[in-house]
């Protein structure tokens, strides 16, 4: 498992390839990257945590995903600090002997980062800046599990 919350941007491809290569007897590896999206005149966000808490409060949930679908591995990265629109935001990997728990843990951990991990996000646009409120439909994905 490996959980990293960092200011600087990742390879996709190399981060793929190396979360790949370790995860012995996998018959799934799953990504998904989420990225800064351009909506409404988005010029900017800007990501905030506790680091430590942030950490912590990911790996746990990571830990239970694990358990719960029989994980080989997973990767959780996030991104914090000014990101533009177009750029990577976060990323998540699992690897399972079959696909469909790979696929159900990463959208387990994908739903949980939206709407529970500690971060707090301000949109920038032409007009101002905006902190992100939760939204309903991500409370709605989360409740499913």
């Amino acid at each position: 498992m490996k959980i990293a919350v960092q200011s600087q941007a990742f390879d996709l491809g190399a981060e793929v390839a190396a979360f790949s290569s370790g995860v012995a007897g996998a018959g799934a590896v799953v990504t998904f990257t989420g990225i800064v999206r351009p909506d409404g005149g988005l010029t900017g966000m800007e990501i905030e945590h506790y680091p430590g808490m942030t950490e912590a409060a990911i790996a746990g949930i990571v830990d239970q995903a694990m358990a719960r679908w029989s994980l080989a591995d997973a990767l959780v990265i996030h991104r914090y600090g000014t990101l533009r629109p177009g750029e990577s935001i976060m990323m998540v990997a699992t690897a399972a002997l079959h696909r469909g728990d790979a696929f159900t843990a990463a959208e387990y951990l994908m739903d949980y980062l939206k709407s529970r991990a500690p971060f707090w996000k301000k949109e920038s646009r032409d007009g101002g800046a905006t902190w992100v409120a939760a939204k309903a439909s991500d409370e709605d994905a989360l409740a499913r599990w």
